[in-house]
């Protein structure tokens, strides 16, 4: 792989008492790349992310972003220094309106304090997802496709340059399923760099232009999508063979 990862991890190892779930994981990401990362239920990705964005802290290894080691920085910060992460299951304000729920990590994160810059710029997020003709509901009158493009919205406030997307289309329909990855695209090609943590594996595998697998806390693949699926490890992992 040519040129230098925005992010990478080397030698990650993340312990739960006697149970490893990380074994010294080395990755990389490139600046504006699309990765796909994918495992059974219980294979450390998850953990993995947690690594990544500072909600653990791991027990060997370093995690670098931008050249600097974040290791031991705590998620808040790195959501400063422009790593960003969106949820499966969204659990935006609820009292609040759409256009409010962007508009506190706007303040907290990218410190926006005057008014009409918070609504202006939490109204151009809002365009980017797809939500401003919505910016005044309630999130509790979204639809599921809707809610989830709110979620990536509050991740993409803040203008990162690393996206994190965890299963961010579970539960939703093929044209939805669609509609988020047309959204996705067209966040990269505006410069963010984006892992897709995903199980459906139609989108994986138009998203990405490199698949990384996990299986049992450890990396068994990395590399082209269509390559990596016909690897004997994968196989097995996913068909059990």
């Amino acid at each position: 792989m040519s040129g230098s990862a925005i992010l990478s991890s080397r030698g990650l190892v993340k312990r739960f008492g006697g149970f490893t779930a990380l074994s010294g994981i080395d990755f990389e990401l490139m600046d504006r790349e699309r990765v796909g990362l994918i495992g059974p239920n219980g294979s450390g990705k998850s953990t993995f992310v947690n690594c990544l964005t500072g909600t653990l802290r791991p027990e060997a290894g370093r995690v670098t972003f931008s050249g600097a080691d974040i290791t031991t920085m705590p998620g808040w910060k790195r959501a400063h220094a422009g790593l960003a992460r969106s949820f499966q299951i969204p659990r935006p304000f609820r009292g609040l309106t759409v256009r409010q729920n962007i508009g506190i990590p706007l303040s907290f994160i990218a410190g926006v304090s005057n008014q009409g810059e918070l609504d202006a710029r939490a109204d151009r997020v809002l365009d980017q997802v797809g939500l401003l003709a919505k910016s005044a509901l309630s999130p509790k009158h979204l639809s599921q496709v809707d809610l989830r493009k709110l979620e990536l919205g509050r991740a993409l406030a803040a203008g990162p340059r690393v996206l994190i997307a965890d299963e961010a289309m579970a539960g939703l329909s093929d044209s939805e399923v669609d509609e988020i990855l047309d959204l996705l695209m067209q966040l990269n090609e505006n410069g963010i760099a984006i892992i897709l943590i995903e199980h459906i594996m139609r989108a994986v595998m138009r998203f990405s232009q490199r698949v990384v697998v996990f299986v049992a806390g450890s990396k068994i693949a990395d590399g082209d999508p269509r390559e990596v699926m016909q690897h004997p490890e994968v196989v097995r992992a996913y068909l059990g063979q």
